[in-house]
């Protein structure tokens, strides 16, 4: 019988598998107008971590006793929905089950025949991909000539930054931890420097990476890395704010910058983004990305665990950073 994966409690810390209870999704035959879908794969993201608080975010807290929120691809089992047939693919707010009826509002189907492999719909072409896109494009203004700095450069999102700015004739300086992650940032990835933040010391590092200053910060992460980057800003630099999973997992308060007064020297801009202010303009995102990756200028990495009761595991291994690349759970 298909599961359903629910928040039962808040975690303090890390997630721990107690905080959630596999439940039997509802088994019914389908009305008029809706289809059956098998959910094939989770995109597991840092923004869980929020959601499984009672702080205010771009989304409310998923409440104790709900499927766990989740982005997901799916295949249609059984339908009658003629506007979603047997065999058509799927992606949305699936939630953490293995199965779902829906009346297809907020799904969106795709030919999986025209991906490298389904998950690309929760990667590159999906909303890791709109995020990397639409951050740097609109938020960070990237343009050729620039010194770029991601952090988390081998992650989800930031691999994808890199590759972007890079095809956009930036310089880029990516930060990873350890030396495979490094490696694989600047020679896969083709950043032109990379900062190991677990074998150096940041503010060093950027002063010898970035000599002139940093145009771009593109930030996953907050914390130390984020207050050294504020020290080596250029003159009208801009800094997006996109996550900040180095504070997810604390219980008391959050690391803030304490060199935020540079922003008034610098006359730099500090702007919070989230993709959901973009989706409608995913078709953008995705045609001016799909000849970067038809020519081996973009590429995408995932990182798959196995089954639905590996969920909790699969979350802490990406907010410790053990993860490679997209974090996906395989159902």
């Amino acid at each position: 019988m298909p599961k359903a994966l629910h928040l039962i409690a808040r975690p303090e810390g890390e997630p721990k598998d107690s905080d959630f209870e596999l439940r039997p999704v509802e088994s019914r035959a389908l009305n008029d107008g809706e289809a059956r879908v098998a959910v094939r794969y989770v995109s597991v993201d840092p923004a869980m971590r929020i959601w499984m608080t009672e702080q205010k975010s771009y989304w409310p807290p998923v409440k104790l006793g709900e499927v766990m929120r989740a982005g997901g691809v799916g295949e249609v089992i059984e339908s009658r929905n003629p506007r979603l047939p047997v065999g058509t693919w799927v992606g949305g707010m699936t939630g953490v089950a293995e199965e779902l009826i829906t009346d297809g509002r907020g799904l969106r189907p795709f030919d999986a025949r025209t991906l490298p492999d389904p998950t690309w719909a929760l990667h590159v072409f999906g909303a890791t991909g709109f995020t990397a896109y639409f951050g740097l494009k609109e938020i960070g203004q990237a343009k050729a000539g620039e010194t770029v700095v991601v952090s988390a450069a081998a992650g989800a999102v930031g691999s994808t930054v890199v590759q972007l700015a890079k095809a956009w004739g930036c310089r880029v300086v990516g930060i990873a931890g350890g030396p495979e992650k490094c490696a694989y940032v600047k020679d896969e990835l083709g950043a032109d420097a990379v900062v190991d933040y677990k074998r150096e010391q940041i503010g060093k590092a950027l002063h010898e990476t970035c000599p002139e200053g940093i145009d771009v910060y593109f930030d996953n992460v907050g914390g130390e890395i984020l207050d050294a980057v504020l020290k080596r800003l250029k003159l009208r630099a801009r800094i997006v704010v996109c996550g900040g999973i180095s504070q997810y997992n604390g219980s008391g308060t959050p690391f803030g910058p304490s060199n935020y007064l540079a922003l008034i020297s610098a006359r730099a801009r500090m702007e919070g983004f989230v993709v959901i202010d973009y989706l409608h303009r995913g078709e953008e995102a995705i045609t001016a990305m799909a000849p970067l990756v038809a020519t081996g200028k973009l590429k995408g990495k995932i990182d798959a665990m196995e089954g639905i009761d590996n969920f909790a595991a699969c979350l802490r291994r990406l907010l410790s950073g053990r993860n490679f690349g997209k974090q996906v759970l395989r159902m």
